[in-house]
């Protein structure tokens, strides 16, 4: 997947106004998760990313542990779309990785979640593209 497209679509999918926005609420999802899997991994998943998002996942050399609503909280706080709304930033993070899925290797996105705590807080992350997957 290109950037543009990329960003295009966090943009229409999120509802955001600009795709300064939709970078800001990328970034934002992407630097926290780096925060929170191995740096190895978050390579191999930058990686296969645009180079322009997937610099992102790089800058993170130590993991640390922390529950889900401490990751919304630190996308909430660096994207500064979502600050005064945890869910609103709960919904642009599960838009971006939504987005993630579909643009990196089944592989890459299962060694992701086996990185986090298999509990309905991180389950919340990958929602919206587990529900498209369900038949209805």
């Amino acid at each position: 997947m290109e950037y543009a497209d990329f960003i295009g679509e966090v943009q229409h999918r999120a509802q955001l106004d600009s795709r300064e926005a939709a970078l800001s609420v990328s970034r934002a999802t992407l630097t926290t998760l780096s925060e929170r899997i191995d740096p190895g991994q978050a390579e191999n998943l930058g990686a296969q990313l645009p180079e322009e998002l997937g610099r992102f996942l790089e800058e993170v050399d130590d993991v640390e542990r922390f529950d889900f609503d401490e990751f919304v909280d630190r996308v909430a706080e660096r994207e500064r779309v979502g600050e005064e709304d945890p869910a609103e930033a709960a919904f642009h993070a599960q838009t971006v990785m939504d987005i993630v899925e579909e643009a990196v290797t089944e592989g890459a996105l299962r060694d992701v979640k086996d990185q986090l705590p298999d509990d309905e807080g991180y389950g919340n992350l990958f929602e919206i593209a587990e529900s498209e997957e369900s038949p209805t």
